[in-house]
């Protein structure tokens, strides 16, 4: 399958050691996703890297599985094989995402998020942010559609939208910033003001986890 733009689906493994979570995401890829095609799932890290199809052009891993390999060990493989990393998980620590960064990790994301706002962050990891929803046949005479209107954010609401859409609670954004918790609330809050005028919502955290992924802020 090809998009419409004829540009290959990315090929895309996952390894979590919870095969009722794989299975979920697989189905959701398959219906959902059709700029990506799933070659490769796995419980088992001995068994992901002995596969034939290791190791795609990106990897989603768990943050934590029951084999002992740390996840340096096993982001640095895959980024050695040539594959960019996603991680995913329930831990979601300073600590943990500090470790997945400095292995080469290209995201780290929580598990409970809503699967669309994974595959846009997928999607802008590799580049093809354009693709943010499924792709459906134009109607004859329908064009391409306008694009989406992106709000003007100052730098610090740019900076916090950046911060906080890759996972930092708000008091990190704020230390991260060195700005007071309240200031940096304020930020968010006016960017989801800001994309609420141009009829893109996003009150919930999903939302504008999309709306960063969409534009360009997830990278």
């Amino acid at each position: 399958m090809t998009t419409r733009d004829d540009t290959p689906p990315i090929r895309l493994a996952l390894l979590d050691d919870h095969e009722l979570l794989l299975d979920s995401m697989g189905t959701w890829i398959a219906e959902h996703a059709p700029d990506f095609t799933l070659v490769l799932t796995s419980t088992s890290w001995a068994d992901f890297v002995h596969r034939a199809e290791f190791p795609a052009d990106l990897v989603l891993i768990d943050y934590q599985i029951t084999e002992p390999v740390s996840i340096e060990a096993r982001v640095r493989t895959c980024r050695a094989a040539g594959a960019k990393v996603i991680v995913i998980s329930g831990l979601d620590t300073r600590e943990a995402r500090e470790r997945a960064r400095l292995a080469g990790a290209a995201d780290y994301l929580a598990k409970d998020l809503p699967m669309a706002a994974i595959m846009d962050a997928a999607r802008a990891v590799m580049r093809r942010v354009s693709a943010q929803r499924p792709f459906a046949p134009a109607r004859p005479g329908s064009g391409a559609g306008p694009r989406p209107t992106s709000p003007s954010l100052s730098p610090g609401e740019a900076t916090a939208f950046r911060l906080y859409a890759a996972g930092h609670s708000t008091k990190d954004v704020a230390s991260e910033m060195a700005v007071q918790y309240e200031t940096a609330k304020t930020y968010l809050r006016r960017v989801r003001e800001k994309y609420a005028k141009v009829g893109r919502p996003a009150s919930r955290k999903g939302d504008l986890i999309r709306r960063a992924a969409e534009d360009g802020y997830l990278h």
